[in-house]
């Protein structure tokens, strides 16, 4: 089973509804679950933002989040998945944000990824993030990213279920 294929059936079990704020995975999140069939019912939206002005105007991310921690942050994916759940309808979102690389950019590794994994748990927010850094092609990181975002989803949504609210 893929892991696409697991965590649609893990939506589906836990009446999870998604919606995606993608950078650098460019809407692969959604590409590998819309690959499943029957997944379209739990795939609210995905957003796919590159710049500064889209995270912003699509996103509510804050110009001053950017200013401060970088474009490629844990923060601007924080905002990033806050401001997907606010606009869609939606009980889940996932964010990415990184450098696929193959070149370093503003001293940010190439291959670093910044998630966020964003939860309302009967109108309280939960709200994990993360950054890990892959080793790889361009493309090669892109998937790799994608599908730990997807894998993750899982464990971070067990501890908003156990009261862990970050």
């Amino acid at each position: 089973m893929t892991i696409a294929c697991s965590l649609v059936d893990y939506l589906r079990e836990h009446e999870l509804r998604l919606t995606t704020a993608e950078s650098c995975t460019a809407g692969k999140i959604v590409t590998l679950l819309a690959e499943v069939p029957g997944s379209g019912s739990l795939i609210e939206s995905g957003y796919v933002v590159y710049s500064p002005e889209a995270k912003q105007r699509l996103l509510g991310v804050n110009p001053c989040t950017i200013d401060t921690f970088n474009l490629t942050s844990r923060e601007v994916a924080e905002e990033m998945a806050l401001g997907a759940l606010r606009d869609a309808n939606a009980n889940v979102a996932v964010a990415t944000t990184g450098i696929l690389g193959p070149d370093d950019m503003d001293g940010i590794p190439a291959g670093t990824v910044c998630f966020a994994w964003a939860f309302d748990m009967a109108g309280e927010r939960a709200l994990f993030s993360r950054l890990e850094r892959f080793f790889g092609t361009r493309n090669q990181v892109q998937l790799w990213a994608a599908e730990h975002a997807l894998v993750q989803l899982r464990h971070f949504h067990q501890r908003a279920l156990a009261g862990e609210r970050r």
